[in-house]
């Protein structure tokens, strides 16, 4: 065994390696990104081994770790791959489980062939995310079994089990860390070999056909499968019971990273449960009950476990946690919060104030800046002024680095909801009689999910301008290929768009004229117009050149 540094994400990564894998699908999002690149790092599109610590060791096939074009894509093509008998992964951040819900739910009534891992990334505290929600609800509304490791250590090795699992119950496994796991760095012991890859083997059972009468008969095994994965979260070696006395009048069950947390508070005299694999197991956790006077939840996320434990125990069980404000409602978990709760748990005060992260006295804040240089720039700089000719403009946003023109000096954005977005919101905006109706959406971000909203608007022959900001990368991830690159013309003509309302200009203080004249001529269309400014990202770029002199 070798011992190594590694980010959460790269534990994951090397886990999923070493046990056999032979494709992992993803789109781009914080803080689940590194995980491909990493595999894509290690082993390069396509080659048969890899170099892990200074070893050579033989991946057992092309490994296949292309970006997909949305979360909805790579969970299918992971199905797919599955269903050949070969073990694949299926990387993403939590808002990404919204856009893959339809092929992972049902996914679970299908069934898998080769072994297949979701791995979700959630971001308690919004570091770069619209919301807070929590993977595991994903996974019990689709009755799934989860993992969720509480150290880097217990991601390395998860997957290997977790790949186990998926095969023995014909199932998809869910993955789920946050944040702070997958940015962290541990040392961890790791495998000095790979295991052999699946061989291919197509699954040609009737059970892959969801008509009526198949589903039907499919949900009925899912359901019994149910027993089979709580006998499995019983037996697991990631549920364990660390006891310091035989009787408490407090008992925490500590959950994946929150687990952490609790070990690193004085816990003497308190028995602590931990849960990093699911579903519940609840007989262990009555027992647990039994030998305490009351139980406090500590889990990163929404309270998932709080509610279940709830139902478990019975309304005169107490029960503290995030719902009682014993830990704080939202936000993401730390020592010091852990430390307060389970110090007020056992006193019977109410906690101090939690701490929140707060900039040093004298230290000038630093808010986040399209950078200098980049293309956004010129196109908001155009946007903005002319948009101040029209009384009731309204542009719509879209995720992405180009989301920064929401804050001075442009604020030139109005919404940002949701990937692709902008421009459905357009559409249906003007729809209800807003004029003129912007659409401003990334390259990346188009090629996601902004196709068919376009698709609707020329059907309808909607009354709204699209910006197709092409910077030739998914810039926000880290420079991530863009799928779409060279090709949003065709795409853009495809889809129906009027030849005479599409342009593509070059976002550069010199054009500006040329820019805005475009603007005004195509808001005042009455129709569907489209705009690509196109120049690559100055980070890419710089980079590109950095490696050119190399």
């Amino acid at each position: 065994m070798e011992k190594r540094l590694l980010l959460g994400d790269e534990a994951i990564a090397l886990g999923a390696l070493h046990a056999g894998l032979s494709g992992v699908y993803a789109y781009p999002g914080t803080p689940s990104t590194e995980i491909t690149e990493f595999i894509q790092n290690a082993t390069g599109y396509g080659k048969e081994t890899y170099i892990i610590g200074g070893h050579e060791l033989k991946a057992n096939g092309k490994i296949h770790s292309r970006w997909c074009s949305n979360e909805k894509t790579a969970m299918e093509a992971a199905l797919g791959m599955s269903y050949a008998g070969k073990r694949a992964l299926v990387c993403m951040k939590h808002v990404g489980m919204n856009v893959c819900a339809d092929a992972f739910v049902n996914s679970a009534i299908t069934g898998v062939n080769g072994g297949l891992v979701v791995l979700a990334a959630d971001d308690p505290s919004m570091h770069s995310s619209q919301n807070e929600q929590d993977s595991r609800f994903y996974a019990k509304f689709a009755m799934i079994p989860i993992f969720e490791p509480s150290n880097q250590q217990e991601a390395y090795n998860m997957m290997e089990d977790a790949f186990k699992l998926s095969e023995s119950l014909k199932l998809p496994v869910l993955m789920r860390v946050v944040t702070r796991l997958a940015h962290s760095r541990a040392n961890v012991e790791i495998k000095d070999k790979a295991n052999e890859e699946n061989q291919l083997n197509p699954d040609n059972g009737r059970h892959w056909v969801l008509l009526p009468a198949i589903a039907r008969k499919n949900y009925l095994s899912l359901i019994e499968k149910q027993k089979d994965m709580i006998n499995a979260s019983l037996s697991s070696k990631y549920n364990k019971l660390d006891t310091t006395t035989q009787n408490s009048k407090l008992g925490i069950i500590a959950c994946g990273i929150g687990y952490n947390y609790v070990m690193e508070s004085n816990i003497d005299g308190v028995e602590v449960m931990k849960i990093s694999q699911y579903p519940l197991p609840e007989q262990k956790i009555k027992d647990f009950a039994a030998k305490c006077d009351k139980i406090l939840i500590v889990e990163d996320g929404q309270p998932v476990v709080e509610e279940a434990v709830h139902g478990i125990l019975g309304a005169d069980y107490k029960i503290l946690g995030r719902l009682n404000g014993n830990l704080p409602r939202t936000g993401e978990l730390n020592p010091d919060s852990v430390s307060l709760a389970i110090n007020s748990a056992i006193t019977g005060e109410d906690p101090k104030e939690y701490p929140t992260a707060t900039s040093p006295i004298n230290v000038v804040g630093r808010p986040p800046a399209l950078c200098q240089g980049c293309g956004h720039r010129d196109v908001y700089t155009a946007l903005k002024e002319i948009v101040a000719e029209y009384k009731d403009a309204r542009v719509f946003g879209d995720i992405g680095c180009y989301t920064l023109g929401a804050l001075p000096p442009f604020q030139a954005i109005n919404s940002c909801v949701d990937m692709g977005a902008s421009i459905t919101m357009a559409k249906g905006a003007a729809d209800a009689g807003v004029w003129p109706a912007i659409s401003v959406i990334g390259d990346s971000t188009f090629t996601h999910s902004g196709m068919t909203g376009l698709l609707d608007a020329v059907n309808d022959k909607s009354n709204i301008t699209v910006i197709i900001s092409d910077n030739l990368t998914t810039a926000m991830t880290g420079g991530q290929d863009s799928q779409g690159t060279y090709r949003f013309e065709q795409i853009c003509l495809g889809l129906g768009v009027e030849p005479e309302h599409l342009h593509v200009v070059v976002p550069l203080p010199k054009n500006m004229d040329e820019i805005k004249q475009i603007l005004r001529d195509e808001i005042n269309y009455k129709g569907v117009s489209v705009i690509i400014p196109r120049r690559e990202c100055i980070q890419t770029h710089a980079r590109k050149l950095r490696q050119a002199k190399k």
